[in-house]
């Protein structure tokens, strides 16, 4: 426990000192202003527009927005910052194969499965602090201008799409131990995330995907209950276990 805690240590303050985190910190407030900001701004820019729309025979009517219209605008900003955070850490693994950083640590009787289990609980600690931030942010302001007691299943929603962040990442670590590149790790989740989007399209079987999660918006028009996503759920934490399982062994084998 003591080594485990001691290599997490070490990429904390490497993530600090790289300015990572900061910069996906500020991202996350960045977001979480925008979404309400968004929502209180489109009257005002769609008034802005209705002359020119006019001209073209649209015409626009009164625009009423709420508190779901900035979470619909939170879910929808979200991804981008998953995005950004899988590009960022998608050479956790391979930037430190190719400088031959993990072969000193190895050679001091580091065991190999602690690496992976602490580059792992960084980075899920990492989209954990980045994720409930903009969403405490985008309360907050809701709260101020609107009421979030209109919104159904708010907090199921959130925490489905952090689940699916979660089991995002949970790859990107598998493939890190398969590739020895950034591009492949990149390759790998995208391939996963598109299949994943695939086996969505089939409506028998949509509901055990994972990508149900990242649809978790529907919660908040109510147009869904969180029983919907149970399916969704256990597959997801099963792939996740599974992947984490798979790349320690994969990581044993690795020549570094």
């Amino acid at each position: 426990m003591k080594t485990l805690l001691a290599v997490l240590k070490k990429e904390w303050m490497e993530t600090v000192r790289s300015g990572t985190l900061a910069i996906l910190v500020i991202l996350s407030v960045l977001f979480g202003i925008m979404n309400p900001a968004i929502a209180k701004l489109t009257p005002w820019m769609m008034e802005l527009l209705s002359d020119s729309l006019s001209k073209n025979g649209l015409s626009v009517g009164t625009i009423t927005v709420d508190a779901l219209t900035s979470w619909t605008q939170f879910f929808k900003n979200i991804p981008l910052l998953l995005v950004v955070l899988i590009l960022i850490y998608s050479s956790i693994f391979t930037r430190e194969y190719q400088s031959g950083t993990l072969i000193p640590i190895l050679t001091k009787g580091l065991p190999r499965h602690k690496i992976v289990l602490a580059k792992f609980i960084l980075v899920l600690a990492v989209w954990t602090l980045c994720y409930w931030l903009c969403f405490l942010v985008t309360y907050g302001y809701n709260a101020f201008y609107w009421n979030n007691r209109s919104v159904s299943f708010l907090f199921s929603a959130a925490l489905h799409w952090w689940l699916f962040g979660a089991g995002i990442i949970s790859m990107m670590v598998f493939f890190s131990t398969l590739s020895s590149g950034s591009t492949g790790v990149l390759l790998g989740t995208g391939g996963y995330a598109a299949a994943a989007y695939t086996v969505g399209l089939f409506p028998r079987i949509k509901e055990y995907s994972p990508v149900m999660l990242a649809n978790s918006a529907q919660l908040v028009t109510a147009s869904a209950k969180p029983d919907d996503y149970i399916k969704a759920v256990l597959v997801t934490v099963l792939l996740g276990a599974f992947c984490i399982a798979a790349a320690v062994p994969l990581f044993n084998r690795k020549q570094l």
